[in-house]
């Protein structure tokens, strides 16, 4: 296999945490998007996209998001909602609706909900208080199980994990083995800086049924002999 024969090391605690961010966020991609609807206590509903997402539990099924605190050390309206009413809804975000996306992620006063704003559709969830995105065809409801704080100040994360309690499929884009069609669904991701990815280059690879035994890396690979059982 190729290997690379130089490297730039970047030591963290020498480098400007802006610079550290953008490092990061350049280097973990594609990261997928949740467009996340919560719920102020006086009936304000937020959106924002955060590209710190992903799937982290099958039973129960459960999500993690994480906003970061803005350049000045503040938290987001998104994780002031969520700490006093522990409910959201990730809507997925297709291809179609990526400008809009992006216009919900200007910092809008507390009391403006960027549903509204931003020309989006909001419908009823059905077990949390936060309303779904019309435009989304894959909408997750979900309730805050945990909120862990990574440090304090700029930039520092918040990694909210919630737990999945109904999946709103659009009529049409649900397989027969349950998954969502990936065609259909038309994803798009995170990647550094300004740039994005579209999901609609794909390749599939069938999991091995058994160990590797051939040169992999420069080492050889080899399956344990069956040793048999002896009293």
């Amino acid at each position: 296999m190729n290997q690379f024969t130089h490297y730039e090391t970047l030591s963290v605690a020498g480098r400007d945490m802006r610079q550290n961010y953008q490092t990061l966020i350049s280097c973990v991609v594609p990261r997928p998007i949740a467009f996340v609807t919560t719920l102020s206590p006086t009936g304000v509903v937020n959106l924002a996209p955060f590209s710190f997402f992903n799937g982290v539990s099958g039973h129960p099924p459960a999500v993690m998001f994480a906003p970061a605190n803005d350049r000045h050390g503040r938290e987001k309206d998104t994780l002031a909602n969520l700490r006093q009413i522990g409910e959201f809804v990730v809507n997925i975000v297709p291809h179609a609706i990526a400008d809009a996306m992006n216009e919900t992620s200007f910092t809008y006063p507390r009391d403006v909900s960027e549903l509204v704003v931003c020309g989006f559709t909001s419908l009823s969830s059905t077990q949390v208080r936060p309303p779904r995105v019309a435009e989304s065809p894959v909408q997750l409801e979900c309730r805050l199980m945990q909120i862990v704080d990574l440090g304090s100040g700029p930039l520092a994360g918040h990694v909210c994990i919630g737990e999945v309690l109904c999946f709103h499929i659009a009529a049409g884009f649900l397989t027969p083995d349950g998954a969502v069609d990936p065609a259909k669904l038309d994803a798009i991701a995170r990647m550094g800086g300004d740039w994005y990815a579209t999901t609609r280059d794909r390749f599939s690879m069938p999991r091995p049924t058994g160990p590797k035994s051939s040169n992999c890396g420069g080492s050889a690979i080899e399956s344990s002999p069956q040793v048999p059982h002896r009293p």
